[in-house]
């Protein structure tokens, strides 16, 4: 079988992908970026036949198979839907889209397109999520009732040197990310292992402003969002979003009428699994704690490859799918469902903790209500200012001190 071809538009996170996509035997055609540094670096990583652009326009000309788009978190739909209208497969980096008008606008050019559109999330495929999957689906555990999902990345606000690598300036998209946005982290292991979707979400905000003498400037005064979801079988999840807790880590743990399963914070893939005493499975004890093991023909490659083997199986999914032409589990319906959970839950947080329900974009009289809702926290390349404020705290903002550092970190 021929290899797939593959272009990437952002050589940030995009650049990450490269030798996962370069493992699974695909073949890099062109680059794209905006920064001609990160052009030049990659370049000359892979050689003289791969072609490089700092314009899109000029980029998806290119004959591909598939794209990869990895662009700024906040501005991936138009380009998605460009690369969607010219029939390309597109593997995109979280957030699918940043509105709810993106969202039906992308789930309405799939529907168009000859081509897919497949979610980069790769948290689902770390092995102990991939365990708790497999465990899960196995049955042992009975009726889906509750799960949780925790993304915690805190950072230190006095590291002048993430400053420089993570912004270009005090309207980077960083700087306004509501705690709500950045979900899927913690949201996807939890429908990708157990199916259920999200139908009703309502949140609550953790609030913990960073230090008034940090390199910060970021307009956001929460340190997690508590978010509920209400499953479409009843089932209830609680999930962080992007969590900035003490002590950084990844925490799932799904649980039915028989047992629950989760994996244990701060050691190597390790799992708890425990039963009701009267109804332990046959082969297994009432309480069970053990070590995850990789059961993959590419175990060696997996475990070579960033966020815990998850970026080299995402993108061989992709790559099977391109091959077989078979639509992804993490498609477009997925996508922008967790897309609205964020974006949702947010104005939640927003008015109170109010409930709202979450679209089916499979049905068009839910795209009628959200075709025109534009409304976002985000600043846009173009210039296109916030309209919804990115934190629950009114005048909420970085002091004199944080941005003259913050500036400065910039600069050095």
């Amino acid at each position: 079988m021929k290899q797939v071809k593959i272009g990437i538009f952002g050589l940030g996170r995009g650049g990450h992908y490269i030798k996962n996509f370069l493992a699974n035997n695909a073949e890099i055609v062109a680059i794209c970026d905006n920064n001609p540094k990160k052009v030049k670096l990659l370049a000359d990583k892979l050689g003289k036949d791969v072609a490089c652009f700092d314009n899109f326009d000029e980029f998806i000309e290119q004959e591909m198979d598939g794209v990869v788009i990895a662009n700024y978190f906040h501005e991936h739909t138009k380009y998605i839907i460009r690369c969607l209208e010219k029939n390309l497969h597109v593997f995109c980096e979280c957030t699918s889209n940043s509105t709810m008008a993106e969202g039906v606008q992308l789930v309405r050019a799939a529907e168009k397109s000859k081509a897919f559109f497949m979610l980069a999330e790769n948290y689902p495929y770390m092995l102990f999520n991939q365990e708790m999957k497999r465990v899960y689906e196995g049955g042992t555990l009975g009726k889906l009732l509750y799960a949780e999902g925790e993304y915690n990345h805190p950072g230190d606000p006095y590291n002048t040197d993430s400053v420089r690598s993570l912004f270009d300036g005090e309207k980077h998209w960083r700087n306004f990310l509501p705690r709500t946005y950045y979900i899927t982290h913690s949201l996807a292991p939890l429908v990708f292992a157990t199916g259920a979707l999200p139908v009703r979400v309502t949140a609550m905000p953790v609030v913990a402003p960073a230090p008034k003498d940090c390199a910060r400037v970021g307009q956001v005064a929460e340190k997690a969002a508590i978010i509920t979801c209400l499953n479409d079988d009843q089932s209830v999840f609680r999930v962080t979003g992007c969590a900035a807790f003490g002590a950084e880590g990844n925490f799932y743990r799904i649980c039915g009428e028989k047992g629950q399963i989760e994996n244990v914070k701060g050691t190597d893939n390790f799992i708890n699994l425990n039963y009701n005493s009267w109804e332990v499975p046959e082969g297994k004890e009432q309480h069970n704690y053990y070590q995850a093991q990789w059961n993959d023909k590419d175990a060696e490659l997996i475990k070579q490859a960033g966020h815990g083997g998850g970026d080299f199986c995402v993108a061989r999914k992709f790559l099977e799918c391109v091959k077989t032409n078979t639509p992804p589990d993490m498609d477009v319906y997925f996508a922008t469902r967790l897309a609205s959970v964020a974006i949702l839950s947010h104005r939640s947080m927003l008015e109170g903790g109010v409930p709202y329900d979450i679209p089916d974009f499979r049905k068009e009289e839910d795209r009628v209500k959200y075709e025109n809702d534009t409304l976002s926290p985000f600043w846009y390349s173009d210039g296109t200012a916030p309209t919804i404020p990115c934190t629950t705290v009114k005048d909420y903002g970085p002091t004199q001190v944080q941005r003259e550092k913050f500036n400065k970190a910039l600069q050095e």
